[in-house]
């Protein structure tokens, strides 16, 4: 009964393959590019890595890249793979989430993976508390955070919860073959998050509020235009508006989720570093 983990090196891959192995479960470890021979090659852009990957396996955990979706789905079902769980998103329950192509290429997958002949279970986080690594940079130089909409309140899950989430769908049938809306315990605003971090790390972090395009001009180099566009306006639409928080995490993992005040002391060395 082996799981394939996509996306190996990830966050949430990394906690659930440690997950699934605590519990005595066979578990392959894939990635575009392994960086030993102990994980498997699966990159999920070429499928010509997709025979190997999926000989023996039963199960699948599933980061959601749209490009050659159908062949992934095709090779697994042709391989005997009983059920896949897909790391999907939130932003595809908005209702422009055709247009948008943050949601759309999560929305293309989920559509992929629900029409295959083979169970899938969708999960959805909101934000991830990991988006606050892209603070870490400023943060160590000593330099203001910036911010376009400072009071944009998020929803952050920590990547053990999604990974604790992901091991419970894989390992009980009885809760497989439905799509879960995945949040942390709160809502929080990005002022809040820079004001827990200070305290955790005792360092003054100052916010620098910028516009719409300095902090796109600011991305350019990590973020496609596109993408940002799409960011930004969520963080618009959530100015001032406290995020829905859902208890599908708590019915998956029979606790409420970790705070982001443990996220940050649990990575407080990122930031210190």
């Amino acid at each position: 009964m082996t799981t394939l983990v996509t996306g190996a090196r990830g966050a949430v891959a990394t906690e659930l393959i440690a997950l699934l192995r605590r519990r005595g479960l066979p578990v392959r470890p894939a990635s575009r590019q392994p960086v030993d021979s102990s994980i498997a090659t699966c990159d999920l852009s070429d499928p010509a890595t997709f025979p190997a990957a999926l000989a023996g396996v039963t199960s699948v955990f599933l980061y959601a890249e749209p490009s050659h979706i159908d062949a992934f789905v095709k090779e697994a079902t042709a391989a005997g793979v009983e059920h896949i769980v897909l790391l999907s998103s939130s932003s595809v329950l908005a209702p422009d989430a055709q247009a948008s192509p943050l949601a759309k290429s999560h929305l293309d997958v989920e559509r992929a993976v629900t029409a295959a002949p083979v169970r899938g279970t969708l999960l959805r986080p909101g934000t991830f508390a990991g988006n606050a690594l892209a603070w870490s940079w400023p943060v160590k130089a000593g330099n203001p955070v910036s911010l376009p909409f400072p009071n944009s309140s998020n929803d952050p899950i920590h990547e053990a919860d999604i990974a604790e989430a992901a091991a419970a769908v894989l390992t009980d049938p009885a809760l497989a073959g439905r799509p879960y809306w995945l949040t942390g315990p709160e809502s929080i605003t990005f002022a809040e998050q820079i004001a827990i971090l200070s305290h955790v790390t005792g360092t003054d972090i100052a916010i620098k509020n910028v516009t719409r395009e300095e902090w796109k001009a600011e991305m350019a180099d990590y973020i496609p235009e596109a993408f940002a566009d799409s960011l930004l306006d969520w963080w618009q639409s959530n100015d001032g508006v406290p995020a829905e928080i859902t208890t599908d995490l708590e019915r998956l993992i029979g606790r409420p989720g970790r705070t982001f005040a443990t996220w940050a002391a649990d990575h407080v060395g990122d930031f210190t570093g």
